[in-house]
């Protein structure tokens, strides 16, 4: 079992519940469903911690620069499935 830590609430958790926003080497964030997409990835482990992650503006210091709102609404509606 592969392990990740939530950047919010620095619990970890199997890779597969959590929910990956990863940075590729051009610079474009993006959700990966699959877990596979390279670059830099932060993991969440729920829509609370989005929350709070939105709220702090945690994914904007991990990949140090501005997530649009757009990664942020796709996250919250895959939480909603």
């Amino acid at each position: 079992m592969i392990e990740r830590m939530c950047i919010c609430c620095r619990v970890k958790s199997n890779k597969h519940i959590l929910k990956r926003v990863a940075k590729n080497k051009n610079g474009i964030i993006q959700v990966d469903k699959t877990h596979k997409l390279e670059g830099r990835g932060a993991y969440i482990c729920s829509l609370e911690c989005l929350k709070k992650c939105i709220k702090t503006k945690q994914l904007n210091r991990a990949f140090k620069m501005q997530v649009s709102d757009e990664v942020y609404k796709e996250l919250e509606s895959a939480w909603q499935k």
